[in-house]
């Protein structure tokens, strides 16, 4: 028999989830300028132009990655028993890797694009071009941490939305929710080349679920044998 579980445990893991999508937009949107999928030389001018704000706006949306790290441990904590531990918890590891290692990329390009402002300040193209040189093989692995990253927290939902699922700990919708959108963010980096403009919409579509997902426990709670 499965009963509702809505406590002062499940209005916290909500309140962290709202948070982490609030802090992920907001520093989005927010921001003067967003970096693409690498760091380019044509960053650092925008950058420069309102740099403190920059710094803000980034330093809240890495937070937002964090929160949603925080949200998923507070997740599991009230959800993870037998006999559905086996699946939430590898699901929540998963997603809690993907998305510390997307903070720790999204680190670098807010270290690195401050820093740069310095750097290319007053330079000459060819002065610029060495520096861009220099920070050529950290970009490159960069992307490989934001790629891999995703393609972890995809691993990490689809096992989340069969737990959800399989043991109806939330609504339907929203546990076939999850496992689409963990199936869609892997698909699109693994089996399109050019993956970086087609995954940005899905950026947005995380945010939505982490939204949906606080708004769910806040209203209805979780569903726990009693």
């Amino acid at each position: 028999m499965n009963t509702l579980k809505k406590d002062i445990e499940t209005k916290y893991t909500a309140y962290f989830f709202l948070a982490s999508a609030l802090m992920l937009w907001v520093g989005w949107v927010l921001s003067p300028h967003n970096i693409g999928e690498y760091i380019v030389s044509s960053d650092f001018e925008p950058i420069g132009e309102n740099i403190w704000f920059w710094i803000w706006m980034f330093r809240i949306h890495i937070f937002g990655w964090v929160t949603m790290a925080i949200a998923i441990f507070a997740l599991v904590s009230i959800t993870a028993r037998k006999p559905n531990r086996v699946i939430l918890v590898p699901g929540a590891g998963m997603t809690i890797v993907g998305t510390f290692t997307i903070a720790i990329a999204m680190a670098f390009y807010y270290n690195f694009g401050a820093w740069g402002v310095g750097e290319t300040s007053g330079k000459s193209p060819e002065e610029i071009a060495l520096f861009m040189e220099s920070i050529l093989y950290t970009n490159q692995y960069v992307t490989c941490f934001v790629r891999f990253g995703r393609i972890f927290s995809g691993v990490g939902l689809v096992l989340l939305g069969f737990g959800f699922v399989k043991w109806k700990l939330l609504p339907s919708w929203l546990s076939w929710f999850t496992i689409l959108l963990g199936l869609v963010a892997m698909s699109v980096i693994l089996f399109i080349p050019e993956y970086y403009e087609h995954y940005k919409p899905l950026f947005h579509v995380k945010a939505v679920w982490l939204m949906l997902m606080g708004i769910v426990l806040l209203r209805s709670g979780i569903n726990q044998d009693s």
